[in-house]
Order: structure tokens, then sequence, then C-alpha cells
């Protein structure tokens, strides 16, 4: 049966089994993932899974339940169902219950590649091969990962909908002796990834970053490349534009508030690559503007926070949402236009295949000045030119929220820091750690520039993506070494 058929079938068990009052919602979703990793400059491991699953949610009696199987067989199904059921009348009475989307036309996702979704392991092997020869001799390990996700929606009130969606994607590194260095790329088609483009990125920035010196604590102006950029992106997108969080008074999203520098325009587009037209409530997906211009501008809803707020479900609606709340995964930073000394500006010049991996190569590094490699592109060293003193990071890691409220998180760098000095990068610096307010480092006058082309990192989850071009920032918070 098709995802369609199963979906419809379940909604059929839920009146048959719950009487007509029952108000049923499903998805059914195949995903199919395969993942080539490689370690010590081999591949390791090459893994493939396959599986289908059939979400429930109920709504009957006044009282809402969901449930999940991976059975669709017709007894499969019927048990979903019925424990579901089950389980609906130990629940206790849910007087916000939002009720079922209504009918609506899904939008046009993204074109669904083929040759991605159906990729063989020696075409992701080929890549791995690219990045590896790239790294000239240097200790390389990473992944590279090819996704396929086919969904379905059925409700009691009618509405069904379905998509489909593919991505791939590289993260890997290169090591030295005593440094590392990184490179990322996701994009909706694998042959949009350069493998070797990226292995010669991760082998430059190790080479960098040899014998760094310390730096004391202090506040520093800092470039941040797009690996950086993607965590703060990430965590303002879980801690801030989450209409749970928001209706809880745990969010800094002020909607209307000029609460960001007029640099920095935010958009949740999950059609502009390897997202469902739809939600796991049904209802259509668009591209949504979170910040215009420094201007909060909305946060992202379901069904039930939409309610809460008075204002209509933007399509945010996930798995666990009752837990976690909704929340933008396809989060893309626009350069909003020049503001501020020396912003790069620039429009929403997305990049896919080479240009976005940094191509250009270690070749470019000269353009950041003193240590080569440091800096691999020309978006990155336009930035870096016009700070007096500060550094340039490429990566953060093991970043954990102190306050959700005003969203200041602690965490290292890694990866590769570098001192710059009159535009001139002089000297590795040993990680960092730092505490910052990642609103406030994106405030009002805090961006000095941006760059003009955004680049797409990869999460772990697929269908998940963070698109930022790098940054200049005004001022970040460094609190001491990785150690302490």
């Amino acid at each position: 049966m098709s995802e369609l058929e199963i979906a419809g079938q379940v909604v059929e068990l839920v009146r048959r089994l719950g009487g007509p009052d029952a108000q049923a919602e499903v998805v059914v979703t195949r995903a199919d993932l395969a993942l080539t990793r490689f370690a010590n400059s081999f591949i390791h491991q090459n893994v493939a899974e396959s599986g289908v699953e059939v979400r429930l949610r109920l709504h009957v009696g006044g009282r809402t339940a969901a449930g999940s199987g991976s059975v669709v067989t017709a007894d499969g199904l019927r048990a979903l169902v019925e424990r579901t059921l089950a389980a609906a009348r130990l629940c206790p009475p849910d007087p916000a219950w939002p009720g079922l989307a209504p009918s609506a036309p899904a939008p046009t996702a993204a074109t669904f590649d083929e040759a991605t979704a159906y990729a063989e392991p020696d075409e992701r092997a080929e890549l791995v091969r690219a990045f590896v020869a790239a790294a000239g001799g240097l200790e390389a390990a990473g992944y590279c990962r090819t996704a396929h996700r086919s969904s379905a929606f059925a409700n009691s009130a009618g509405h069904s909908a379905s998509g489909r969606a593919a991505e791939a994607a590289m993260d890997g590194i290169a090591r030295t002796g005593g440094s590392d260095g990184v490179a990322r790329f996701c994009a909706d088609r694998l042959a949009e990834i350069d493998g070797a483009a990226l292995g010669a990125r991760a082998a430059a920035k190790a080479r960098a970053a040899a014998d760094p010196v310390e730096l004391p604590p202090g506040r520093y102006e800092v470039v941040l490349e797009p690996a950086a950029v993607a965590d703060l992106l990430q965590n303002l997108s879980w801690f801030g534009f989450n209409g749970k969080r928001y209706a809880e008074r745990q969010s800094f999203a002020e909607p209307g508030a000029s609460q960001f520098d007029p640099a920095v325009t935010l958009v949740d587009d999950p059609l502009g690559g390897s997202g469902l037209p739809f939600d796991v409530e049904g209802t259509p997906r668009r591209a949504v503007t979170l910040v215009e211009a420094g201007t909060t501008r909305a946060v992202a809803h379901d069904r039930r926070t939409a309610a809460e707020a008075g204002a209509a479900s933007t399509g945010h609606a996930l798995a666990g949402a009752a837990t976690w709340g909704p929340m933008p995964r396809n989060l893309r930073l626009h350069a909003a236009g020049p503001t501020g000394a020396g912003a790069t500006g620039g429009g929403p010049a997305a990049t896919s295949g080479a240009d976005a991996t940094g191509s250009a190569g270690p070749g470019t590094a000269g353009a950041g000045g003193g240590v080569p490699g440091a800096v691999v592109d020309g978006d990155t060293a336009g930035l870096v030119g016009r700070v007096r003193r500060g550094l340039l990071v490429s990566d953060l890691w093991y970043t954990r929220v102190l306050d959700p409220k005003s969203l200041v998180v602690t965490g290292l760098t890694r990866n590769g820091v570098w001192l710059v000095e009159d535009g001139v990068v002089t000297r590795a610096v040993r990680d960092l750690r730092f505490t910052e307010s990642y609103p406030r480092a994106l405030g009002p006058g805090a961006v000095l520039g941006v760059g003009s082309r955004a680049v797409r990192q990869p999460d772990r989850t697929d269908g998940v993506w963070w698109e930022a071009p790098p940054l200049r920032l005004a001022s970040w918070n460094f609190t001491g070494g990785a150690s302490g």
C-alpha cells in the first residue's frame, strides 16, 4: 500500500473503533538513510536503514492521545488504533484541543532528486576518496550521507496530503598531530557536494591551526564562519522562535520589536530545500520571515500554540511538539543590506556546489594574511580584512543554554581559532570557553559585517539544516581556556 492508502485506512479504523465523534490525524513516513563513515583516512562502515512509521494522534471524549508503530499490516494498524484509544481514556481532559487542520492544498516542494534518493554506496565512497586525497596525507574522518523521505497525511476532516524529499550531506575533519580542521556541507543533490573542495578546506584549516598560543579571556571582535553561525541559528530556533516557549514567556522574542541588527533577516524556508510540504498536523508549510531587517516579526506555531496566541499555524508542528514546542528547522540568515562599519551586505545569495564548499581552497588564504590556510574563501577574507584586533572562529561546540529567556549560552570553540590584527591573521589560538547571549551578540549595532554567500550546514537529523554566511560581530565574551 502507498503511504496515503495506509493513512486513510488508519483514519477509517479510528471511525469504526472510536465512534463518529473521534477525531484522528495520521502521518505515514517511509524513510531511507544511507551513511558512509570514514576514519583514519579509510571507510570503515557503510550502513543503510529503511523503515516506515505510522503516527496517530486522536481526540475522543474530550481527551487527546498519540501513538506510533511500524507494522503496517491490517493487524498492526488495528493494534495501533486500539492502544491509542485505550491511552486516550486514561489521559486528562484536553480543553485546549485546537481541532483538526481543514482541507487545504499543499504547496509544491523543492525539486526531488532521484539520483540522491537512490544513491549507491560507491557514489558516496567516491566523495570520501576525494576528501581524503585532498587532505594531502593528513588523517581524515567523517561521513557522507544520503536520505530520502516519502510521507502522507490524512485526518478525519477529509484533509490529505503527500510529498517526498531527498538530501545529501558531508561532514569531515582533517587532523595534524595536534590540530583539526573541519568542512561541512548539506545539499538537495549529492552532485552538488565537492569532496575534494571540502577535504582541501579541512586540511588547510588544520595546518593553519598548528602551534596555537594562549590568549587571555575577555571580549573580542569576532568573525564567525558558517559552521559557527549554524549553532547560533539552532539555538535561536529552539529557544527563541519556539511558539510554546513564547507562550510560556521563556523566549526572548518580542514580535514588532527591533531586537537584532538591521543587517539581519532570518527566514525559515522548509521548501527551499529537502523539506516536506506539510507538517505533522497537515498544515501546508511555507517560508516564514521571523526577523526582517532586525525587527522580530513572528515565532513558529503549530495549531495548539497558534490557538493560544490568537494566530494561525505557521506549519511548524513536530512529533513531540506538545513537549518541545514548534521550532523552525530550516533557518536561513539573509544579509538585509549594508549596515554598520565594514558591513559587506549582500542579499540572500545562497550558494551550492563548489562555491559553497569553499572551492577557492587554500590559495585564498593570503587574503586573510599571515597564517596560510586560516581563511579559505573570499567571503570570509573580506570580513577578516576589516578587523583591527579580534578572532576568527571556525566552529562552536558543546554549547549549553544557561538562561533560556535571554538565551545566554556557554560553550567552546573548536577546529581552529586565530588572532586577527589589522586585518591580518597572525597566530593560531588555543580553544576558548565563551559565555554569550546570542540575541545580544546579534543585537542592534553589533553586526559589523555579513558575508554575501550563505552556506548550508547539516544537522544531525536529516531534513534539518541551517544556512548562513560568515558574520563579523562587534563583541563576543570569552571567559577562559577550554579546560576552564
